[in-house]
């Protein structure tokens, strides 16, 4: 468990004991007070001249008592004011359940957890999960700390459960339920990220691995072979120079280190840019590509070499993906305050189940393992685009094209 909700923790005890340490205080002085009154009355009682001033001087004892209840009332409702402000604004799940197992109290981020207000519920109805109840009854019968993470298959949502037992309520406990399945995500990414990368990085090495030995062995006696030994290996340097250097980028891209110059751009002048530096490549592969895009369209606020990067990224793999014979239509149209983008292919589409994936660094959808490229394109164009303060997105049919859409802020 993070250290941050440790401290929370052990925050909310101490706020359980400064509060029955100002307890304890108020009692004490109101027992100094009644013992005072009771002075008073003794000494109402006894027939001399001096209990007028002893009995102002007991006034003034009391006003200063219950002028010092009432800062210390005031200072531990501002006490209490804090700790309700902490849980409502934490993001994990907080219940105080008493030694019957109803929920006493519940932070809003637990009433999201679990689809409303669990007041006054048990701990078999808030929880809902096997797991983590017999976790919360472990913890009521040895009396200690019990961690369970569980998965709800349903919800495809991953929650840990930490019951901590409150000895000063008597069968009491508080539980903390984290919400982990984002991290849980980001770890999925993570490993996705490492087993890409070894693919992309082996495939490469083995191969000059294998040239170089090949040279080795005699290839270096024969001129043509050796020519074309050393010709695969730049091809193969080549490719990883690429792979570094896009690396770099999409790390500069990421921790904002590339710092956008902003003007006003016309659509058409964007599409018709990249369109241009890409229509040889799209001759020599047979397809048609063509702007569809009118001028008058309203001008984005752009950084025109990252945009246009991202516009070429995209034909690219539209080109690479087409098969001879066929349409890539670059197309723009007014999208609220925004223009939309788009790149229409006629290729072998994308499997629905990679969809969602395809912006992820390194990954590859079957169609195009055997094909080149790093796999990076597409986070790069990505990041470009969410800086720029759009989105990106792709619609497709497997066999019967694609489209990838992106829209940018009018200027």
């Amino acid at each position: 468990m993070p250290f941050f909700l440790y401290a929370l923790l052990i925050l909310f005890f101490l706020a359980t004991a400064f509060f029955a340490w100002r307890y304890w205080l108020l009692r004490k002085d109101l027992a100094n007070y009644t013992r005072i009154l009771h002075a008073a009355r003794e000494q109402s009682h006894q027939d001399v001249p001096a209990d007028v001033v002893r009995l102002e001087e007991l006034s003034n004892a009391v006003s200063a008592l219950l002028s010092v209840f009432n800062e210390r009332l005031a200072s531990s409702d501002a006490e209490r004011a804090k700790l309700a402000a902490v849980l409502d604004q934490m993001t994990d799940g907080v219940l105080i359940v008493d030694a019957e197992g109803r929920v006493q109290l519940a932070n809003p981020a637990a009433e999201r957890l679990f689809g409303g207000n669990p007041l006054g519920r048990t701990v078999a109805e808030t929880l809902r999960q096997h797991q983590l109840i017999l976790a919360w009854q472990r913890s009521q019968s040895s009396d200690e700390i019990q961690i369970e993470s569980v998965e709800v298959s349903a919800l495809r949502q991953f929650l840990q459960l930490v019951v901590i037992p409150d000895r000063y309520s008597r069968g009491g406990s508080l539980l903390l339920i984290q919400d982990l399945t984002r991290l849980r995500r980001l770890e999925t990414v993570r490993r996705d990220f490492i087993s890409n990368l070894s693919h992309e990085l082996r495939t490469p090495l083995a191969s000059l691995k294998a040239l170089t030995e090949t040279l080795q062995e005699g290839a270096l006696d024969d001129p043509p072979a050796a020519r074309r030994f050393l010709d695969q290996m730049q091809t193969e340097v080549d490719a990883l120079t690429q792979m570094v250097a896009e690396l770099l980028e999409l790390s500069r891209i990421e921790s904002g280190q590339v710092a956008l110059d902003l003007r006003p751009v016309a659509a058409y002048d964007l599409l018709s840019s990249a369109a241009g530096r890409m229509r040889l490549q799209a001759e020599r592969a047979k397809l048609n590509l063509r702007v569809d895009c009118s001028k008058d369209l309203p001008k984005v606020r752009a950084d025109l070499p990252r945009l246009e990067q991202v516009l070429v990224n995209l034909i690219h793999n539209a080109v690479k993906f087409t098969r001879p014979g066929g349409d890539v239509v670059l197309f723009a149209e007014p999208d609220g305050g925004a223009v939309r983008f788009a790149i229409r292919d006629t290729g072998v589409g994308i499997p629905a189940d990679d969809l969602s994936r395809i912006f992820e660094r390194f990954y590859k959808s079957d169609r195009s393992r055997s094909g080149g490229g790093t796999g990076l394109g597409l986070s790069i164009a990505r990041h470009i685009v969410e800086a720029h303060g759009g989105k990106i997105w792709a619609e497709s049919r497997e066999g019967q094209g694609s489209t990838f859409y992106f829209s940018i802020p009018s200027a």
